[in-house]
């Protein structure tokens, strides 16, 4: 266990006690082939960020053609600005597929018998470090979705567009790379406030479904143990001070977070009340209180983990009602 140091003069509370080596951990050849090909698709990941970064809209064309309606060269620079920018959003949508069975083969992975999810993680210290690759890239991505209203803006003058071409029986270049047919799904992915989140959370629902004959907790275990040992690595100084850099500590509560978020879709009860194996006060406590963090970092990990909670209907629920939407007493508050 190369990577593996065990807290030797510490005791937090009975959470898993192992450092998981986010930015060292190496495959070992029984971890191979599964980590190639969630490699393959994590490659793209840092392009598809850059991409969605850079994605300026055509406000400004969509504008003046509805302000425009009769002027025919408002309308031809208004379409010729979307169309390469819905090509992008379907890249983006793509992507989002590639990850969700990315994600199905990690679980499958990382929660098959005979080993629990504890030892899983401590042994498979590789694809640990891809699943939390996985949801780092999928926070960032949704924080950035959700700042760009021009995506939503962009995509919903396309299909106006293509409607109306399609009322007049005219049929246009563009349909033959965005059909109808994926449009639509590309409509309802980008119609989520935090898309990605929501295609990973549907991933480990399905990845339950099907597996019937693996107890769900093999599944919530091992979220659970993944949030604990982000927790315990925080809140450790040995273990913080094996951090090279800032942007690993952000990556940690992010992905602390992300698991959060998996483990309130698929456990029966939820992540917010008091049968959680995730405290989930305790938990996001030990993000904020981090100091070593400069200040703006903070302040987007704050951020993060508001956008991505949103997410959660128990959360929502809970704040709304006081109550558990599960027949659960809910353990904690959020404060401001």
């Amino acid at each position: 266990m190369g990577n593996l140091l065990k807290v030797l003069t510490r005791e937090i509370e009975n959470y898993p006690h192992f450092f998981l080596d986010f930015e060292n951990a190496q495959p070992t050849e029984g971890e191979r082939e599964i980590w190639n090909q969630i490699s393959a698709v994590l490659q793209d990941s840092e392009s598809i960020l850059a991409d969605l970064q850079a994605y300026k809209g055509a406000g400004p064309e969509i504008r003046d053609a509805i302000q425009n309606p009769n002027d025919i060269q408002l309308q031809e620079k208004a379409w010729n600005a979307v169309c390469p920018l819905v090509v992008r959003l379907k890249r983006f949508y793509e992507f989002s597929i590639r990850l969700e069975k990315a994600l199905q083969s990690l679980l499958e992975s990382l929660t098959c018998p005979p080993y629990t999810p504890t030892q899983h993680l401590e042994r498979e210290q590789a694809l640990a470090k891809e699943f939390a690759e996985i949801l780092h890239f999928t926070l960032r991505f949704d924080e950035l979705k959700m700042r760009n209203p021009a995506i939503q803006n962009d995509f919903s003058y396309y299909r106006r567009t293509i409607s109306r071409n399609r009322i007049n029986n005219m049929h246009l270049d563009i349909e033959n790379e965005v059909n109808n047919e994926m449009a639509n799904r590309m409509s309802l992915f980008y119609a989520e406030a935090t898309p990605m989140l929501k295609t990973l959370s549907n991933a480990t629902m399905h990845f339950v479904s099907e597996n019937k004959t693996l107890p769900i907790e093999n599944t919530t275990d091992c979220l659970s143990t993944m949030t604990s040992v982000c927790k315990v690595m925080l809140e450790t100084p040995e273990y913080r001070s094996r951090f090279t850099s800032d942007e690993t500590l952000m990556f940690c509560m992010r992905v602390m977070v992300g698991v959060i978020i998996l483990y309130d879709h698929v456990h029966p009860v939820g992540a917010f009340c008091k049968t959680s194996k995730i405290d989930v006060r305790t938990v996001t406590n030990s993000a904020f209180q981090i100091r070593a963090l400069a200040n703006d970092a903070r302040q987007n990990f704050l951020l993060s983990l508001s956008l991505s909670l949103s997410l959660s209907l128990s959360f929502i629920h809970h704040l709304e009602t006081g109550i558990c939407p599960r027949g659960k007493t809910p353990d904690w508050q959020l404060s401001s």
